[in-house]
């Protein structure tokens, strides 16, 4: 009777190293939670970064997920080891699906970037186009999405880890402003709600993440921050 190899690095000890506002992050912290596996987790500051981290992370970025000694960056990669190695799958087992699943990883990460130019626009311009490609990214996902309640149907996937980190932002959007991002997309705006409510998902951020990402988003001093302040100067006390 042949016996199956454990996988490398399948019992050492995980520590995931970690930004607090990294969506990427997240995205591997939900992960390992709907796994039930243990980590330890350790913060780092990108804008300071110790010398030690630029050791572990050649691109400089988080997060990294150290497996005994052994360090492996890039968060697609991070998911994928822990498929290859943690119980409780959350890819599709049938190939195509799966296959299917990873290309929406890709386009969650294309988002995110999206995201990232939306935030940092730097006039009102620039600004309404980036919220256009934005809500066009939004237009192209809401007839793919099953939402009832996940991403693919009733199982939670990595699809929904992903995208997880991508609807929190917009908590912290819809204070400052309706930008009609997710307008007329109800099947998206489900799956947002469930997403939202999942302990795993709740959980991957500290409980001030708000107003951590609220602050962040003031400092990039672009066209979002100028409606943030004056937001803030319409509500101050008379």
């Amino acid at each position: 009777m042949s016996r199956r190899t454990p996988a490398s690095g399948q019992h050492e000890p995980l520590t995931l190293i970690s930004h607090t506002l990294c969506p990427y992050v997240q995205r591997a912290v939900i992960a390992l939670t709907e796994k039930g596996v243990a980590f330890d987790r350790v913060w780092v500051d990108l804008a300071n970064k110790p010398r030690w981290f630029e050791a572990l992370s050649p691109l400089g970025k988080t997060p990294v997920l150290k497996v005994g000694n052994t360090a492996i960056f890039e968060s697609a990669v991070i998911l994928e080891y822990l498929e290859d190695t943690q119980p409780r799958p959350l890819h599709p087992a049938d190939p195509l699906r799966r296959a299917e699943h990873r290309a929406h990883i890709e386009y969650a990460s294309a988002v995110l970037n999206d995201i990232s130019a939306f935030y940092s626009a730097p006039d009102a311009a620039t600004f309404a186009a980036k919220r256009a490609r934005l809500a066009s990214r939004f237009e192209w996902l809401e007839p793919r999405v099953a939402a009832a309640p996940w991403f693919d149907g009733d199982t939670f996937s990595l699809v929904d880890a992903v995208f997880a980190p991508v609807f929190r932002y917009f908590d912290v959007f819809d204070r400052i402003a309706s930008f009609g991002i997710l307008d007329a997309k109800p099947k998206l705006v489900r799956w947002r709600d469930a997403l939202a409510a999942r302990p795993s998902v709740r959980h991957a951020v500290s409980p001030d993440y708000a107003a951590r990402l609220g602050a962040f988003l003031v400092k990039r001093d672009g066209h979002l921050s100028r409606l943030m302040a004056a937001k803030a100067t319409v509500h101050e006390p008379g």
